[in-house]
């Protein structure tokens, strides 16, 4: 019976996860039937402005002009995994205005960067994690049931953006690609260091810590980018140009 309610404390506890993670007034729609979620978004002034398909899911975008508020829905299954807010591009609209402290002087300002890249995918970090069950006790001399912490890896949606001009870049990082522990970031931008821009694939790095450097890969011919850390800090996904969406860079 304990191992029964524990089970279930654990199902309503992510639950509550998934459900905290979407924009208010959609979280009741995380866990429910595509279906009748897409009525009930539309319900809410959400309209569906495209999408794409991975492996084992389906992600679509959707755009409610009263609010301006682009959000991305995980689908797997048939049910609503997740919901999560995006940035405009995503849902087609206007690029980000956001600039950075110092914008190379010899861009204009409604368009000092040469590349802008939004990338929707999945990651990855790593986590601490509490489980449940039976473990052997040597001094007891019997199974005894409790819970106990250990590092685990957790996987999410989320997406990336991405600015290039001349002579350097930088990538804005969702908090979920955040540690607890980091330097140098700015609102949540990371200046792109050993920048690469080939023809065909672009190379940098974004030092998050002393002891974490990630390394991100752009393949300008598919538009997929992979991002690898220290462990397990990961994130790949598919890229598309701020100017064009429709089309790859």
């Amino acid at each position: 019976m304990r191992m029964i309610l524990a089970i279930s404390a654990f199902s309503i506890l992510a639950s509550v996860t998934a459900s905290a993670q979407a924009p208010r007034g959609l979280e009741d729609l995380v866990g429910a039937r595509a279906a009748g979620a897409e009525n009930a978004m539309q319900t809410r002034g959400y309209v569906n402005v495209g999408g794409e398909t991975g492996d084992d899911r389906v992600w679509t975008y959707w755009w409610n002009e009263r609010t301006r508020t682009c959000v991305t829905v995980s689908t797997v299954e048939g049910r609503y995994e997740a919901i999560t807010p995006s940035p405009e591009p995503d849902c087609q609209r206007s690029r980000p205005t956001t600039l950075p402290a110092s914008p190379p002087a010899q861009q204009s300002p409604d368009h000092w960067f040469s590349l802008g890249l939004i990338c929707f995918g999945e990651g990855q970090r790593p986590t601490l994690g509490t489980s449940y069950g039976y473990t052997w006790d040597s001094d007891k001399g019997r199974y005894v049931y409790g819970n106990r912490t250990e590092l685990t890896r957790q996987d999410f949606d989320a997406s990336v953006t991405v600015q290039l001009w001349d002579d350097g870049g930088r990538i804005l990082l969702p908090s979920k690609l955040i540690p607890p522990i980091h330097s140098r970031g700015d609102h949540g931008w990371w200046e792109l260091d050993n920048l690469s821009n080939g023809h065909d694939t672009i190379t940098a790095e974004y030092r998050l810590n002393g002891l974490n450097k990630p390394r991100l890969v752009i393949d300008r011919r598919s538009g997929r980018i992979s991002i690898r850390g220290t462990g397990d800090y990961a994130f790949s996904g598919t890229c598309d140009s701020v100017d064009n969406p429709q089309r790859r860079f």
